[in-house]
């Protein structure tokens, strides 16, 4: 089988969870946990080790930074959690010491060919800071990006068509955080835009345009709403991850709204930034970005979202 190894830097919460959605992955076929805290990373591998029979069997161990050496995938889910009426951005102070302190214990063992998946938040502006710290190619340095808030969106555009959350066609876009766009103009079920199908669809009285924008308000502060009930968000961004890393070992070229580099967008009024769009997933990373038909306002909107994370760069 190819490499299939995948290193999580960070065994808290989120990685933790990303660990375990990953040991019922059968595409994968080897899993290292690092963490500053070395009990807690031995004591999870061998938690998750102890149930090898009831999944498919893979190697799975609590590592140095030594063993990231031959890793397909390297996922940075390392730094300190969100705390209840904080931003993401707010984060980034705290978090941008932890990720020069993993650099340095990456780079001496870093592949050319490896592929790292920015998890932590704020994940698009760390994801640049990883992109121009590492050297790596940027297709090559991932965000998790949007991939969590546009199954958020899914979700609950199901919840009001009461459509498989896999049969609706929709994209958050731009900043995983309070700038990111929910581009309902490219958004469509079995073809039929979302608009037409919510004048049509009779599930609810409140139909159209201001149903919309309260999903995408719902869509925005569900981190904060999670927060505040239980203290952090965790299981939704490992699916996300798990969904992120299936495509790419499988080289799957599926399309997911990670965060990328845009060298220019949008005749030049987005650039040098890493935010979510639509994006083609293979073996080597993100090979492409698709561009749909969006509306004058939504790129308004993604133009400042853009702005807003460019101003936040380290």
């Amino acid at each position: 089988m190819e490499n299939r190894k995948v290193v999580i830097i960070g065994d808290g919460a989120v990685g933790s969870s990303i660990a375990f959605s990953l040991v019922l992955n059968n595409a994968i076929n080897e899993i290292v946990i690092i963490d500053v805290n070395k009990n807690k990373a031995l004591g999870d591998a061998l938690d998750l080790n102890h149930g090898m029979s009831l999944t498919t069997p893979k190697k799975i161990k609590a590592g140095e930074y030594d063993d990231i050496l031959g890793a397909h995938i390297i996922i940075l889910a390392c730094g300190v959690s969100q705390k209840e009426g904080e931003t993401r951005l707010e984060l980034l102070a705290r978090n941008e010491k932890i990720f020069d302190s993993v650099f340095a214990g990456i780079k001496p063992y870093l592949d050319k060919d490896a592929i790292v998946l920015v998890v932590t938040n704020p994940v698009d502006v760390l994801a640049l800071y990883t992109y121009k710290k590492l050297g790596l190619p940027a297709n090559q340095v991932i965000g998790s990006g949007t991939v969590l808030d546009t199954a958020r969106l899914k979700f609950l555009l199901s919840q009001e068509t009461g459509i498989d959350p896999r049969s609706i066609h929709a994209y958050v876009i731009g900043e995983h955080g309070d700038s990111e766009v929910a581009a309902f103009s490219v958004t469509s079920i079995a073809g039929v835009s979302i608009k037409d199908y919510c004048h049509s669809c009779g599930k609810c009285l409140d139909c159209g345009l201001k149903k919309l924008g309260e999903i995408a308000y719902e869509v925005k502060n569900s981190a904060y709403d999670i927060i505040k009930m239980k203290g952090a968000t965790y299981y939704g961004i490992a699916l996300a991850v798990n969904r992120i890393i299936e495509s790419i070992v499988n080289d799957q070229h599926s399309v997911l709204t990670v965060s990328t580099y845009i060298e220019s967008e949008f005749d030049g009024q987005i650039k040098d930034v890493y935010l979510s769009l639509p994006c083609v997933l293979t073996n080597r990373g993100v090979k492409e970005i698709i561009r749909p038909n969006y509306s004058k306002e939504e790129i308004a909107q993604l133009i400042k979202s853009a702005r807003i994370l460019k101003e936040t760069n380290i």
